[in-house]
């Protein structure tokens, strides 16, 4: 075999990067090899000529002789990678150089054993299977070992034989016939057989070694044992195949996991876990669709099954030779073909514009699946006419990318279709709607009757009236059932006949009971009787019973059933479950018959947790509803229908109804939809003091402040090892006894805590002083008590000094009880008193003066024990003595820096002299004891080892006293930097929470972390810190002042990093720089440095484990000494690689690294950066290459993973696909799809790029990955573990401020509601953690169908929850977050949510558990996920109904002549209904889990600050101008395809948006509608005043202004010198110019209105005809008042106004015609030639408004102080550095250094 040939089937190197010349030659051009590839001593001993074939022959034999043959054994495999790299190109430089009957023969020998050994060496992830001598740590894992060998068995398996046809005469390269093809392992065996890639096999062959590994380590007790447990490979298979033997069961097919009897059952299991996870690792985008994933491994499994029957039954003991087949035969016949049939349908989608029902989603062509049907129609091997692949008959490549939809027949949906309306919100929950709407009748039918009250519900007749419910409820039932029929009219072709039958059984069913009910309830009339005759008759009275009593009976049996298999889960699981006949025809009249969705009732205690919960806030809601909305209004309601009016102002709307039903219905409208809404706001009140009840249970915020903090510290040490040391086998019931346990738990303890500190130091948030005064220190062996942290021994020296001092009493144990009474003071005085006597002892060289030493230290002591101290010892001195000890140890602090031997003896003999002359009282004992020797201190003390001064322990040691001695009060206080804090009481109080105790590092559950990343920045560049704004502000400039603490801390840590180094290096202190700045930002490098914190915690908890006590007393920093250090930190880095691999998904990295533009050169430069600072980073990446085949040019993608290797990147695994895999689903889920393969490990947790982590947080890991392992109620374990986040953009702005406190509500006091005890949690974004084994044989760990699954995290949660999942949330660990700190920002991030909850209401994941849910469950899902969304748009539109229905009365006079009763103008029923929604209007509900929260974690004093610092901040306007954002993008989405949805931004800060930005991004969601409304409160208010008084309908329409001038001018409020006349003036002069400019190809929305102007209303171009109708009639309600203003002006006291005649008429032809009929209607008007003036007729009403709008602001501008106060208010949370930052958007700077 050839060298060429060779290349071909080795794994794909990278792309060579710039070269560097390899000789000189004056002839010819000189060739190049890659710089990285050749070390510097190569450099500069070899150089060759290209024209010297002797030359390069001879240089290639001495490489090869010297770095292959004789130091192959001597080094690692990725040593000897990058040599066998740096060969290929020396024989590639040779073969181009020397002829080819040239060569040595020796020289071509030596390239076959290189081509021979370089198999062994190619670049690995994590294991280097192939290293032949030196081999890592890692692979010296028994467990690994175990594992490999049990892949490698091989035993009894049909060897492969490879067929190839004769090669070119001379080729050696060519194969000959039936080879038999060398078989490695299991994998291999089976790649040979189905054709995988190699690139395939190699990364599953270490994603099975390294499960095989982690689960064997759990199950196994013996460390050392090589062979894996014997339930190891069951529990993997289990876990893998659930999935695909639910699926069997429920087609009723046997599984194709069949074990023979006599094989070797572990070997069989591993094939069939091989062989799913090689179909998975190259499924590509199939992976999102499982039951395809289960019917491909299903059929592929029966082809192993063939292959090992027919093997087992070989009679004489031979093995069978199967054919093998080519690699990329499985991507090419398999996954291709359906890669193939996705791409197709969503080149129909349309980019999104298109409707969902005309295209098939991942969901539905997955649940095709989901039919036995699959198995006729599709077959084995696919038939590619079959009808999954649209008969299509023509399959096209998958590197061919056509620009048109496919034609030909289209395939229908599959069991669902997504049509846009929001009938669907009515389908999802129909049983929500029918018992509110029941409810209501029931209600209004009892406050109705004669009493109002609710004894009237037992009189005969009100309860017969009540009755009528039932005819209500059947006529309900029967809208489902068309609505069923109607909405999934497009998927029948697909159907099953039983589920048409069903379907068409319901809907007759539901016509024959809503006939029967009504003629039942006719003929019921004469025979009524109350509640207790119906309950309590006799059975001789049955036959005397009505028609219609006996209906609603049987009516209800179905009902009465659910109710008892709603107390029965088990029951109900098991019936759902089943697949015996009888209860699958019972199922199938119940519920449809879907695969997912069975089984899902929770635990019986769970379950009426959250019913008692739903039922006291039932009973809330309705008990409010009658009261207050309903009772009130019924008794006016009575009399206008009794009132005659016959002085109508205009034309009657309602000519032939009676009882004046106009009215009724004006006033009744919105009170109905306040009644469907306030259910929302009970929700909000319910479960925000719910969360907050069981945050305090527990044990939140139970260290809150530092003082709590100091005051628990002295338990923190036990309670972290009771979390992370738990299985210590030291007998904890002694721990408190035993000095040495206790002193160990401290020395534990510290590691950790050191660390936490040291790494809040490199983050810049303490300083040198404030981490010299956190740090614990390990206490030394000879001191008698615990070194406590400087911080909590701060003043208690001097304190105690004073104390002694001012003693009068002459009893030790009075002084001493007081000093015992604080453990901190005690602990100061002993550790201060022993640690003196060590320090000045040792120093001392003559006998003499250590005999005085040691006498006097006696004396104290035995003065002690004997309690005569303060007989013995005068306390009046201890202040000069005290002065005199800080300036001795300050200098022999000072020793070498130029401080004299005689100042320190000197200051010595004072300190003698005091403590004997002025301290001791009797002075002559010293004498006494000691005759003979000198005693006076001017003759002693005078020799001291000075040398000693130099020793670092010693030097500490004085550094800590004198520390202690001058520390005041205000070192309590620290950290002082408030984020600092936050996360030291938040780990500190997370100690003391409900945390499962850690296992063993080697016993934890493996994990992974994934981040995807698109173009986002990595790291900011020079010029991006320095770069000015147009105010003259940079980047740096501005976190300067936002960070003034952290800049601080990071100039001191710079300057300390110069002076240690030997060299200043300017270019480092630079690059620290953009550090710095970078992880303020929502960068790329903050997230990994947070995430790399994972592997530091796990390798120092591997050193608290292994190390030995001496170790850990003399610290994990000092750990370098040990002489086994290499060879423990080998293993510790071997068992983090084991247990945790980080993955950055990155599509664009291999364009960026082509790219020529400057920015995309910067991202790869520093994502490359990263990975050479970080070894265990990967980044998983999407290669495209051309390539040109039969003459026509191709596009071939790979899935690529890279590691960091010396200088560059090496590239590990190489994967083709079918197609680019981002084509065809959303962009982010399909970015995780593409790197989950490389993923390792049984969870994953998510990580999203505004994402960061903390060191003390990531030590908690293990703890929160032992949640998977625990039973709950139900016995069942979690799918995701939710987790909270700590949002760290707060300090940006006041608009920050508010965004950061509602997430941090959400994710806090939201999310722990949801959990439990509701039990609707569901996957909301970053940083839940995955059962990763569960997702990945069940979809992934996202759903990625274009513009339905646009919020693509909550459908994760929605599919694990149907597929049997159970999600919790735990508040003990959390992970950094920042959130927008822009108006632009948090509006398109709210928009995107908005958008995606529309989205969300039309799919099929909410419909189902809409339905499979119990009724309880199911109101808990509607109202924390769409309905949220439903009830801001309900707000909105009461708004509209009132304000309208208030015109109809208004302008037709009939309000005038109604009012003129008394009874009806006392009652303020209609403003007390609608106060209600201005609750919700205002933020209020919002506010309030965000004020109980902070209550809850940092106390009452805060929140209440918070809460009116925000308030005078204007956060009302903020949330309500965001309620306009909600409702607007949300009922949009639901009625119109192609909505527009704007990407969300990750800006860094936040500056002044130009007015045309503004109107571009809030004209049609805010500024119109407001616009509208403020011309009804206009005529509104000029009616209003004539009849209404109240102080309540004065809120009211306050409300109703300040919603309105909220979404005109918020965003102006909230734009950073929105009022600076200067900007002003340019904003207007921008805006006329973009007015003016014509649109065209190739000019932007922000540059043209024209263009704006149609990207805006493109959506109505693909709108379906019922969009277009529904946007004709809603333009109508304008006519409502033009018609009353133009017509009847004199109703109004005979006003002649023209300004109301003029706006009516203005806003009657441009909205209606405009903005509404005349888009509906576009191809109409193009085909009459009158679109160019409707055009223009747009422009001058957008002129017109955004004048009006401009108004104000220009006024507003003129004063300078209003630009100052707005100033404040964004950029100031407690208005105290207002000015400052006034003047850094004024521009009025210094130059920074």
């Amino acid at each position: 075999m050839t060298r060429a040939s060779s290349t071909a089937s080795s794994c794909p190197r990278p792309s060579p990067p710039p070269s560097l010349p390899f000789s000189a030659s004056p002839t010819r051009s000189r060739m190049k090899i890659p710089e990285s590839l050749i070390s510097e001593e190569d450099k500069a001993k070899y150089t060759l000529s290209t024209d010297d074939p002797t030359e390069i022959q001879l240089y290639y034999q001495k490489f090869y002789e010297e770095n292959i043959r004789e130091r192959e054994h001597k080094k690692l495999p990725e040593e000897m990678a990058k040599i066998f790299q740096i060969e290929t190109v020396l024989y590639e430089v040779l073969k181009a150089v020397v002829p080819s009957g040239k060569v040595d023969d020796k020289i071509e020998r030596f390239a076959r054993d290189v081509l021979r050994r370089n198999e062994q060496y190619v670049h690995y992830n994590i294991l280097p299977l192939n290293a032949v001598e030196v081999k890592p740590a890692i692979m010296e894992l028994p467990k690994i070992k175990a594992a490999v060998d049990a892949l490698r068995n091989v035993v009894n398996l049909p060897m492969p034989k490879i067929h190839s046809t004769p090669g070119v005469a001379g080729d050696s390269s060519a194969m000959p016939m039936g080879r038999v093809r060398s078989i490695n392992d299991i994998l291999d065996w089976l790649s040979s057989i189905f054709g995988f890639q190699k690139g395939n096999v190699a990364n599953q062959r270490e994603h099975l070694i390294l499960l095989l590994a982690n689960i064997d380590t759990r199950n196994t007790k013996s460390e050392g044992r090589t062979k894996l447990d014997r339930a190891t490979v069951p529990k993997l298979k289990d876990n893998i195949f659930k999935n695909y033997t639910s699926w069997c069961n429920y087609l009723c097919r046997e599984p194709n996991l069949k074990f023979p009897r006599g094989c070797d059952r572990q070997q069989f299991e591993l094939i069939y876990i091989g062989l799913f996870l090689l179909i998975w690792g190259e499924a590509s985008n199939v992976r999102f669709m499982p039951e395809c994933l289960c019917y491909i491994f299903h059929n592929m499994a029966h082809e192993v099954n063939e292959i090992l029957d027919s093997n087992v039954r070989h009679v004489n003991g031979d093995t069978d030779q199967i054919s093998a087949r080519d690699e990329e035969y499985f991507l090419k016949e398999v996954i291709t073909p359906i890669y193939q049939v996705l791409l197709k349908e969503v080149k129909s989608n349309k980019g999104g514009k298109a409707s969902h029902s005309g295209w098939r989603n991942y969901d539905d062509l997955n649940e095709y699946f989901w039919s036995d049907r699959c198995f006729s129609r599709l077959k084995w091997p696919m038939n590619p006419k079959a009808d999954f692949f649209g008969h299509s008959d023509v399959i096209q490549p998958a590197n061919e990318r056509a620009t048109e939809a496919a034609v030909g027949k289209r395939k229908p949906k599959t069991n669902f279709v997504e049509f846009r309306t929001f009938l669907h919100l009515y389908r999802s929950f129909n049983r929500m709607w029918i018992f509110f709407i029941l409810s209501f009748q029931a209600m209004l039918i009892v406050a109705w009757s004669p009493s109002r009250s609710l004894a009237a519900f037992l009189d005969a007749d009100v309860f017969g009236s009540v009755l009528s419910i039932f005819i209500t409820y059947a006529f309900l039932t029967f809208l489902q059932a068309a609505l069923d029929i109607i909405l999934t009219w497009n998927a029948w072709k697909s159907l099953k006949f039983r589920q048409i039958l069903r379907y068409l059984l319901k809907f007759a069913v539901a016509v024959v009971w809503a006939v029967l009910l009504p003629i039942g309830y006719s003929s019921s009339l004469q025979n009524l009787t109350g509640l207790v005759k119906f309950f309590g008759s006799s059975d001789g009275d049955w036959r005397n019973r009505s028609f219609y009593n006996y209906l609603i009976v049987l009516y209800l049996v179905p009902n009465i059933l659910s109710v008892v298999l709603f107390f029965l889960p088990p029951l109900r699981r098991w019936i759902e479950c089943s697949n015996q006949r009888i209860i699958t025809l019972f199922m199938w009249w119940a519920q449809p018959s879907i695969f997912v969705g069975r089984g899902m009732p929770v635990d019986m205690f769970s379950m009426l947790k959250y019913m008692v919960f739903w039922i006291m806030l039932l009973i809330s809601k309705l008990a409010f509803s009658f009261y207050v909305e309903i009772v009130p209004l019924v008794g006016p309601t009575k009399l206008i229908m009794e009132t005659p009016i016959n002085n109508h102002q205009w034309h009657e709307l309602f000519p032939n109804g009676t009882h004046n039903i106009g009215i009724v219905i004006a006033i009744w409208a919105p009170i109905v939809l306040v009644y469907f809404l306030d259910t929302q706001i009970w929700f909000a009140i319910f479960s925000t003091l719910l969360g907050a009840v069981y945050g305090a249970f527990h044990r939140l915020g139970e260290i809150r402040t530092l003082m709590m903090l100091r005051f628990r510290f002295k338990a923190v040490p036990s309670a972290f090892n009771n979390c992370f040391l738990s299985s210590s086998t030291v007998d904890t019931k002694r721990k408190d006894l035993d000095k040495s346990v206790e002193l160990k738990n401290i020395a534990n303890f510290s590691q950790v805590w050191n660390e936490f500190i040291l790494s809040m130091r490199m983050e810049d948030l303490i300083s040198n002083r404030e981490r010299d005064l956190l740090l614990v220190r390990q206490t030394s062996r000879d001191l008698s008590v615990v070194q406590w942290p400087p911080f909590l021994l701060a003043s208690k020296i001097p304190i105690a000094l004073g104390m002694a001092k001012d003693f009068k009493g002459k009893d030790d144990d009075e002084l001493f009880k007081k000093i015992r009474n604080d453990g901190y003071m005690h602990s100061a005085i002993v550790e201060c008193y022993e640690t003196l006597r060590d320090i000045i002892y040792a120093l001392m060289e003559d006998e003499s003066d250590k005999m005085i030493l040691r006498k006097i230290f006696s004396e104290v002591e035995n003065s002690i024990e004997k309690k005569m101290f303060l007989k013995s010892f005068s306390m009046s001195a201890l202040s000069e003595l005290s002065e005199k000890l800080k300036k001795f140890l300050m200098l022999s602090l000072s020793y070498s820096e130029n401080v004299s031997e005689p100042q320190i003896i000197s200051v010595l003999q004072d300190i003698m002299e005091i403590i004997t002359e002025d301290i001791m009282v009797d002075h002559k004992i010293l004498e006494s004891a000691y005759p003979g020797v000198r005693v006076k201190s001017e003759q002693g003390f005078e020799n001291i080892d000075f040398y000693l001064m130099h020793n670092k322990s010693w030097r500490e040691k004085v550094a800590r006293v004198h520390l202690l001695l001058n520390l005041r009060e205000s070192a309590i206080n620290v950290p002082q930097n408030l984020e600092a804090r936050l996360r030291v009481t938040f780990f500190v109080n997370s100690l003391f929470m409900n945390m499962p105790c850690a296992p063993k590092v080697q016993k934890m559950l493996s994990f992974s972390v994934l981040t995807p990343y698109y173009k986002e920045d990595v790291l900011y560049s020079e010029d991006e810190l320095e770069k000015e704004n147009e105010d003259g502000i940079s980047i740096l400039f501005y976190l300067q002042k936002i960070y003034p603490d952290e800049w601080i801390n990071f100039q001191e840590r710079i300057r300390d990093t110069i002076n240690d180094s030997k060299q200043g290096d300017p270019r480092k202190g630079k690059m620290e720089l953009i550090h710095w700045v970078s992880y303020r930002g929502k960068t790329l490098a903050r997230t990994v440095r947070g995430m790399m914190y994972y592997k530091q915690a796990l390798e120092l908890q591997y050193f608290l484990e292994f190390a030995g006590d001496d170790a850990i007393l003399d610290g994990y920093r000092n750990f370098e000494s040990y002489d086994n250090q290499k060879v423990f930190l080998d293993q510790a880095q071997a068992l983090a690689d084991l247990k945790f691999t980080y993955v950055v998904s990155c599509p664009v990295y291999g364009n960026q690294k082509k790219s020529t533009d400057l920015r995309d050169r910067s991202c790869y430069n520093n994502i490359l950066n990263l990975m050479l600072m970080y070894p265990s980073l990967r980044v998983a990446y999407i290669d495209e290459k051309e390539d040109t085949i039969n003459g026509k040019s191709q596009k071939f993608y790979y899935s690529v993973l890279v590691k960091g290797g010396t200088k560059l990147d090496e590239e590990i695994y190489r994967i083709k696909l079918p197609g680019c895999p981002v084509d065809i689903g959303e962009w982010k889920p399909e970015s995780q799809n593409h790197a989950i393969i490389f993923t390792r490990g049984e969870a994953l947790q998510t990580i999203d790029m505004n994402q960061d982590n903390y060191f003390e947080e990531a030590f908690k890991m293990r703890n929160v990955l032992e949640e998977f392992l625990k039973r709950w109620h139900n016995q069942q374990k979690p799918t995701i573990l939710g987790i909270r986040e700590h949002i760290f953009t707060g300090r940006f702005s006041s608009l920050a401020q508010f965004v950061s406190n509602q997430e941090t509500s959400f994710v806090t006091i939201g999310q722990r509601i949801l959990a439990d005890p509701l039990r609707v949690r569901f996957h909301y974004g970053h940083p839940d953690i995955f059962d990763r084994i569960f997702h990945i044989t069940r979809g992934g760990i996202s759903k990625a169908s274009k513009k339905i699954n646009l919020n693509e995290n909550i459908f994760a949660g929605l599919n694990s929850t149907l597929r049997g999942g159970f999600i919790t949330h735990h508040e003990y660990i959390q992970v950094g977050k920042g959130r927008d700190v822009g108006m632009a920002e948090i509006s398109l991030f709210e928009t995107q949510v908005a958008d995606g909850n529309g989205e969300q209401t039309l799919s099929r994941d909410v419909h189902r558990l809409g339905h499979r849910f119990d009724f309880y469950r199911m109101l808990s899902f509607y109202f924390t996920t769409v309905g949220f969304y439903f009830s801001c748009m309900l707000t909105v539109l009461t708004i509209y109904v009132f304000l309208y229905g208030r015109m109809y009365l208004f302008l037709s006079g009939m309000e005038k002549e109604i009012l003129k009763n008394p009874s009806v103008q006392q009652s303020k029923a209609l403003e007390e209904a609608l106060a209600t929604q201005s609750i919700f209007q205002f933020g209020l509900l919002i506010m309030l889990p965000m004020v109980l929260e902070i209550d809850l974690e940092q106390g009452f004093r805060t929140a209440l600050g918070d809460f009116i610092t925000m308030q005078l901040q204007l956060v009302s306007m903020f949330f309500t101008f965001q309620l306009g954002t909600k409702a607007h993008y949300y009922g949009g989405t639901i009625l119109h395809a192609g909505f527009k949805c704007k990407a969300t931004g990750r800006g860094f800060f936040d500056f002044h948006a130009k007015f045309v930005d503004n109107y571009i991004q809030y004209s049609r969601s805010h500024f119109v509608k407001g616009l509208e409304l403020f011309i009804l409160l206009i005529i509104y208010e000029g009616y209003r005043k004539l009849y209404h008084t109240s102080y309540l309908d004065a809120f009211i329409t306050f409300s109703m202004w300040f919603l309105d001038v909220s979404w005109l001018f918020a965003p102006f409020v909230f734009n950073p010198s929105g009022f600076d006349w200067l900007k002003t003036v340019d904003d207007w002069t921008h805006w006329k110019m973009w007015m003016g400019n014509r649109g065209g190809i190739g000019i932007p929305r922000d540059k043209s209105w024209e263009t704006w102007w149609n990207e805006e209303h493109e959506h109505l171009i693909y709108t379906t005809i019922r969009g277009r109708v529904l946007e004709i009639i809603l333009a109508f309600r304008f006519f409502v008042y033009q018609y009353g203003i133009v017509y009847h002006l004199h109703i109004a006291h005979h006003s002649k106004s023209l300004l109301v005649y003029g706006l009516s008429w203005l806003v009657l032809v441009t909205a209606l015609l405009v903005l509404m009929i005349g888009q509906a209607c576009r191809p109409l008007l193009k085909g009459v030639g009158l679109w160019d003036s409707l055009v223009e007729l747009a422009r001058a009403y957008d002129y017109i408004m955004g004048l009006v709008i401009f108004m104000p602001l220009t006024f507003l501008s003129w004063f300078p102080f209003v630009s100052e106060f707005q100033t404040r208010m964004l950029f100031n949370q407690a208005f105290s550095r207002g000015l400052q930052f006034s003047r850094i958007l004024a521009g009025r700077k210094d130059k920074i250094s």
